[in-house]
């Protein structure tokens, strides 16, 4: 969000931050709160995540470092739309609404940032709605693991994916459940185009992956 401003107004809004320490699964933000502060990861990663009247966890994503969350909040005044919790040991900023509109108003840059960021989120939820209301689940789970191939380090076609999600929080992610994601995987570990050692997922062949995705997606 602030790269390319210049040191002295990274200064201004550091000192107008609040920085907070979290260890893994402490709540940073509650669903439905009604505070609006905008948060900043420095390090380490956090979760969104909505819990069901029965306990179940539905995943939205997983937040890194240099992301933020709470902005729709800070924007709107509506309660917050999720849960975020620590996943690792964090180290976040947080600045009030207030604030975060000076700095809209006053840095075009970054207000041409999250104008971006906020189209690359509702591209993805379109992706997701459609994966969810077309797609098989053995399909939605090619496409997780597609997404998550993505963002890992390559070596040739292979992608390793370290501290991968569980089977359970795949599940979680792609409306299904844990067996469903059990038989997938064990599928494709059978014709070669995954293989999980202990936390790390390798996706041995991202090609043939995706086209294995693009077949039923038509992208």
């Amino acid at each position: 969000m602030f790269a390319g401003l210049p040191p002295d107004t990274l200064a201004r809004i550091q000192q107008r931050c609040a920085w907070c320490r979290y260890e893994p699964g402490e709540p940073i933000v509650d669903y439905l709160d009604t505070s609006s502060d905008v948060y900043f990861i420095a390090s380490g990663e956090a979760r969104a995540t909505i819990y069901s009247v029965a306990g179940k966890a539905v995943i939205y994503c997983d937040l890194r470092p240099g992301e933020m969350f709470g902005e729709v909040a800070a924007i709107d005044g509506a309660p917050r739309s999720a849960s975020i919790e620590a996943r690792t040991r964090c180290v976040v900023a947080s600045i009030s609404a207030a604030a975060f509109w000076e700095i809209l108003q006053s840095e075009p840059a970054v207000t041409q940032a999250l104008l971006r960021n906020f189209a690359a989120k509702i591209r993805q939820l379109t992706t997701r709605v459609y994966e969810f209301s077309a797609l098989a689940v053995s399909n939605r789970i090619q496409a997780e693991i597609l997404r998550l191939a993505g963002s890992a380090p390559r070596q040739g076609k292979a992608a390793h994916i370290g501290a991968a999600p569980t089977h359970a929080e795949i599940a979680s992610r792609t409306s299904t459940h844990r067996e469903a994601v059990s038989r997938e995987f064990n599928r494709l570990s059978r014709i070669g185009v995954i293989e999980q050692r202990g936390r790390t997922l390798i996706v041995k062949d991202i090609d043939r992956l995706t086209t294995m995705v693009r077949e039923v997606t038509g992208e």
